[in-house]
């Protein structure tokens, strides 16, 4: 599943359908997807009124020998709009991915990554990245309570990758979260971290939209 977002990036143009480097996000987000062995479905969810639109982008993205691809209405939050893609999934796919068109950078291997600790077993998989900043645990008066060691922490990123039926229960049970991986360990079952790459940031600001330049111009040469 490929979550396009309605978050706007500026003033005037929804994110998904922001450019870089002549594509917009969800085109550089679709390519990705659509390139990795395995991937049979996509369901690309975004705000009702951006329906259309999306459905424009992402047509072209896959041919007749590649996944299936549909547009699907989300909901106010998050949560619902993974709801709303995974109610649109064949009976037949049993392993879903659930990615952020903001990350629409993500090169294959990281999904390829994804997909091989499900393929291990895994309930869950997400992709992590070391992080390099020092984090302070703080209480509601702004005084430090604690100093997580960085080797013990990793920024995470998508797509995150579970067992259908896992991440299935975990949307049953309604748990505010900010992201699937929350849900599923929230139900017990752990989630195995993999490798994830420099080159997934998030997209949210101008400035990530200008990194992301430059980044595609240094791939380039």
């Amino acid at each position: 599943m490929a979550a396009g977002s309605g978050t706007r990036l500026g003033a005037e143009r929804p994110k998904a359908f922001v450019e870089l480097s002549g594509m917009t996000l969800l085109e550089h987000a679709l390519r990705g997807v659509v390139a990795t062995a395995g991937v049979d479905e996509v369901i690309v969810v975004v705000p009702a009124d951006l329906v259309a639109g999306a459905e424009a982008v992402a047509a072209p993205m896959t041919g007749p020998t590649g996944p299936t691809l549909q547009v699907v209405p989300g909901g106010a939050e998050r949560t619902d709009s993974v709801a709303a893609g995974l109610a649109a999934l064949s009976g037949a796919v049993r392993i879903v991915l659930v990615h952020d068109a903001a990350r629409c950078l993500t090169p294959v291997v990281v999904f390829e990554r994804v997909l091989e600790a499900l393929d291990g077993g895994a309930a869950g998989a997400v992709p992590g990245v070391p992080v390099v900043d020092t984090i302070k645990v703080i209480d509601g008066e702004g005084l430090v309570t604690g100093t997580p060691s960085r080797d013990s922490l990793r920024a995470v990123q998508t797509p995150q990758g579970f067992r259908r039926e896992v991440l299935e229960q975990a949307h049953a049970c309604a748990v505010a979260a900010t992201d699937d991986a929350a849900l599923v360990e929230a139900l017990g079952h752990p989630v195995l971290v993999v490798e994830g790459d420099h080159r997934s940031l998030k997209i949210t600001t101008p400035e990530d939209l200008e990194r992301a330049e430059r980044l595609l111009r240094l791939t380039a040469g």
